[in-house]
């Protein structure tokens, strides 16, 4: 009983899931200027482009959560400033984890 209430904790209101995660890096995102687009784009996952001047990030609805995820997570400091701003402490490492990816 014990075991099955701390993995409640561990994995419902401590952590947060890759949609709550890709949530809070669209916000970011759109904040910060960022046209959102939901397509169904073959389940790449989307990306980040610039269209007539402005940023646009794709998310692909066809693409699970968690890969959509990951290539926000790329796309979020190549426009904000993630040293400058309040970011979720679990947010802000999955950037971290995925932004050094790609470097």
């Amino acid at each position: 009983m014990f075991f099955l209430e701390l993995r409640h904790v561990r994995n419902g209101i401590g952590a947060m899931n890759e949609q709550r995660i890709l949530e809070e890096l669209l916000a970011l995102l759109e904040a910060n200027g960022v046209a959102i687009r939901n397509e169904p784009l073959g389940g790449s996952g989307g990306g980040l482009c610039t269209i007539k001047g402005r940023h646009t990030f794709f998310v692909d609805s066809q693409a699970p959560s968690f890969v959509a995820a990951s290539i926000c997570a790329e796309a979020v400091p190549k426009v904000v400033d993630i040293e400058q701003i309040y970011i979720k402490p679990q947010v802000r490492q999955f950037i971290e984890n995925h932004s050094n990816q790609t470097t």
